[in-house]
């Protein structure tokens, strides 16, 4: 390769050993370290969630698991309302301001609890309002917990990102994940236990979760942070008017939309499934679904876990460095998508069946035609790094939005005479959506400075 031009920045390439070192971005040695480490923690988790999804499917049923399933799957496309995007726009602002961004601590704590009384008041509703019949009534109102624990882990892992703590934060990652895994033993070892146990039981982690985060959250909220890549901590005077809520809302609003919409775009599939098709064809999809959501966890430890605050640092204040980081991720994140595609095709149709057992089936089908998206999905993560960055973001959401309208007309469409088939198309026509319109926002963008997805 030549010497070229990164967003301004020249990029030697040389003979010999120091070849490959100038072709990586400066630190390589450590990033590496730290997402390898970052990568064997969600892989020790999706191996869990794994594991969960396969006994607690094998020990259900289709329909019993089906039905358990949507109803999670209900409330975890909810509960990004809790918070609304807060963590992003904190990572932002901390990226920018530095340790001058305390200021927005206590209209943020405001922010959040309003959202998260929302989101509660959502679930209830759907629940006693929408829900069409008392199992499914019982898990949504038993399952709203769930909202809090995940609020928490978000904020834990918000603080844990800004104070480069990647260790602890891996631990919390992986804090659903083993306790839920316990569950599923559980109902292993004692067969006459119900879905109703595992709701309760999932509602009680929750519980547990949020009890142990909340002194770390308190001292947080205290301005209590370890911030990185900022200097030394620095006294800042404050500000004679705080920022309000609505100033957070009008800052995070467009996080928070990305944050809402992402779970409707990718758990659309299994509820459209329970209320159009039956809890059956939700519990296969959803076997599917759990798959696929594993090997997301990929791209999502790169550039959410690892590179998220970092890209947000860089790109105020050190923009030759962000986008060698995006040029170079879309090119590696695109063929390590193929290549997980490829291994799924070659592996699903001898595992699935050994795994799950012959009442799924139909879990075989569903990923043969879902292993065309990782590459799209990977190639789309790594190229909407660069709208989550000031007012770019409004492109995420419009691409966003789009891909999450073509999944619901999509399903809606198919499933009632395709079923999970229709679904897993529905879901690849989705993906491609969300990727062309990152594109599209990209390259219409950033035009004007040259650069080119």
């Amino acid at each position: 390769m030549d010497s070229k031009q990164a967003g301004g920045a020249s990029v030697a390439m040389e003979p010999g050993p120091g070849r490959l070192a100038h072709w990586l971005v400066p630190g390589w040695k450590r990033a590496l370290t730290t997402i390898g480490m970052l990568g064997a923690a969600t892989a020790l988790g999706a191996v869990l969630v794994f594991l969960t999804q396969t006994l607690l499917a094998r020990e259900l049923g289709p329909d019993d698991y089906g039905l358990f399933a949507s109803s999670l799957a209900t409330v975890t496309m909810i509960a990004p309302l809790a918070g609304f995007g807060l963590t992003q726009f904190r990572l932002k602002v901390y990226g920018i301001e530095g340790w001058a961004a305390a200021r927005w601590l206590r209209p943020s704590l405001r922010f959040t609890t309003g959202t998260t009384i929302a989101a509660l008041a959502i679930i209830v509703f759907w629940a006693l309002f929408v829900a069409p019949d008392a199992d499914t009534r019982f898990d949504l109102l038993v399952l709203t917990p769930v909202v809090l624990s995940i609020l928490a882990i978000d904020l834990m892992s918000n603080r844990l990102r800004l104070e480069d703590r990647y260790g602890q934060m891996a631990s919390w990652q992986l804090a659903i994940p083993a306790s839920r895994f316990v569950v599923a033993l559980a109902l292993l070892l004692v067969p006459t236990l119900t879905g109703r146990f595992v709701s309760i039981s999932y509602a009680l982690i929750s519980l547990a979760l949020v009890g142990f985060a909340l002194p770390q959250l308190r001292g947080m909220i205290r301005g209590e942070i370890d911030l990185r890549g900022h200097g030394p901590r620095v006294d800042i005077p404050a500000p004679t008017q705080p920022p309000r809520v609505a100033e957070v809302w009008s800052q995070a609003w467009m996080y928070g939309m990305v944050a809402v919409l992402y779970p409707v775009f990718f758990q659309i599939s299994t509820i459209l499934l329970k209320y159009l098709a039956g809890d059956a064809y939700a519990g296969i999809y959803s076997i599917a679904l759990a798959i696929m959501t594993a090997i997301y966890l990929i791209p999502a430890t790169i550039y959410q876990k690892f590179l998220l605050s970092k890209l947000h640092r860089w790109a105020a204040h050190d923009q030759p460095k962000f986008w060698l980081v995006y040029k170079r991720g879309n090119l590696g994140m695109f063929l390590l998508g193929l290549a997980v595609s490829a291994s799924l095709v070659v592996v699903a149709p001898f595992v699935v069946p050994r795994v799950f057992g012959h009442a799924y089936a139909g879990v075989t089908t569903i990923l043969m035609i879902l292993a065309i998206c990782p590459p799209i999905r990977f190639l789309s993560t790594a190229m909407g790094s660069a709208l989550l960055t000031d007012h770019h973001m409004r492109y995420r959401v419009y691409a966003m939005a789009w891909a999450t309208g073509v999944a619901i007309v999509l399903n809606a469409a198919l499933i009632p005479f395709f079923h999970e088939v229709g679904a897993a198309w529905a879901t690849v026509a989705a993906e491609t959506v969300l990727l062309l319109g990152t594109w599209h926002g990209v390259r219409h963008f950033h035009r004007a400075k040259g650069m080119h997805s």
